[in-house]
């Protein structure tokens, strides 16, 4: 694992290499070590562009991939790629997930159930005493807060969920050893404790305003949903809405005053068709969550078998009903039933009715 993941280095240090382009090459050569070794005719012959090409090539030439690793390691980062199982459940499915991620401490399978909670750097006392609740009431029932470690609501939601035992992710515009703001530098490390600090952006990489907006998509991309609390009418929490509704997610809006700035982004969001939060149980309802914790108790007490891993297996593309499964997987039908019962007590399928079963979380 190693030895590729110095490769997705590379491929992250590169600038002009985005997602789209990565996933091009990968779809062409399979083996990133491939790519990295690729001559200039045949990063031509993939479409690469010129600009691309010379900065590959440059990077190439002149940096020790096996450094930069070692680097990592000496940090003590955790790399998640494309390539790799572990890599989040949730943002794989967005079109634009980030090829590579930097994390100290560790994004686990828990996390698959996780909301995202942001807002204004400047918070009223009403905004950070809902933003407090929230976050302390989902993050009791197994709910992982993510936000964005910046001042004002995602502070408060940060530390709302460490108060109570929870887990929350933090992702950064900056790389996950530059923290900012610098006076969040004790919470950060008591998030590594109990989540991760998070970023796609290259160690050493500084604070710089250009880098919040597209780190919002992270932000978006690891939750099931986004709840905006207090955001003025061109926040950055806005942004990161807006990407919840492109990546078919959530968007919910606390209500506030109409003669309150903060309020501004929420209420318009609310008029524009997102769901109010008038309590933590709007969130967990509307999401199903009340069962997160049943579901990760019964996973820890009841393993994965094989037959299990067949079905999901099989599941893997759409929606199947039972009596397609059981053909699919070579088993009776009572038992094809009978372990569908078990994976949905573990979250990891759901029934739509009419026996008739999706895919929750990925192995």
């Amino acid at each position: 694992m190693q030895s590729s993941a110095k490769y997705w280095l590379g491929f992250n240090i590169t600038k002009g290499l985005g997602p789209a382009r990565i996933r091009a090459l990968i779809d062409h050569f399979g083996d990133p070590q491939r790519i990295w070794q690729a001559t200039e005719p045949e990063l031509i012959q993939v479409g690469l562009d010129k600009r691309s090409r010379k900065s590959l090539l440059a990077v190439r030439d002149t940096v020790d991939l096996d450094l930069v690793l070692q680097r990592v390691q000496d940090l003590n980062v955790t790399l998640y790629h494309w390539q790799q199982t572990e890599y989040p459940v949730r943002l794989r499915d967005v079109i634009d997930s980030p090829p590579l991620l930097y994390s100290r401490g560790e994004i686990v399978e828990d996390d698959q159930w996780a909301v995202a909670l942001v807002g204004t750097r400047n918070p009223t006392r009403y905004g950070r005493d809902v933003a407090r609740e929230l976050a302390s009431e989902l993050a009791r029932n197994g709910v992982t807060i993510v936000s964005g470690l910046a001042r004002g609501i995602d502070t408060v939601a940060h530390q709302a969920a460490l108060d109570v035992g929870g887990r929350t992710l933090a992702v950064m515009g900056c790389g996950v050893d530059v923290i900012y703001p610098p006076e969040n530098r004790k919470l950060a490390s008591a998030i590594v404790e109990q989540g991760g600090v998070i970023s796609d952006y290259p160690l050493g990489t500084k604070p710089d305003a250009r880098n919040f907006p597209p780190r919002n998509r992270i932000i978006s991309g690891l939750s099931l949903a986004t709840v905006v609390i207090e955001a003025g009418a061109r926040s950055g929490a806005l942004i990161t809405a807006d990407f919840a509704a492109e990546h078919g997610r959530d968007v919910f809006a606390v209500p506030g005053s109409i003669y309150s700035k903060q309020s501004a982004g929420p209420n318009r969001l609310i008029r524009a068709g997102a769901t109010p939060v008038l309590s933590v149980d709007d969130i967990l309802n509307e999401l199903d969550l009340r069962v997160a914790t049943e579901h990760k108790a019964a996973r820890e007490k009841l393993p994965t078998t094989e037959i299990e891993k067949v079905l999901i297996e099989c599941l893997r593309a759409e929606p199947l009903h039972a009596d397609e499964l059981s053909i699919l997987a070579g088993m009776p039908i009572a038992e094809t039933t009978s372990t569908l019962t078990m994976l949905e007590l573990k979250g990891y399928v759901r029934n739509l009715g009419g026996m008739q079963y999706e895919l929750v979380h990925k192995l």
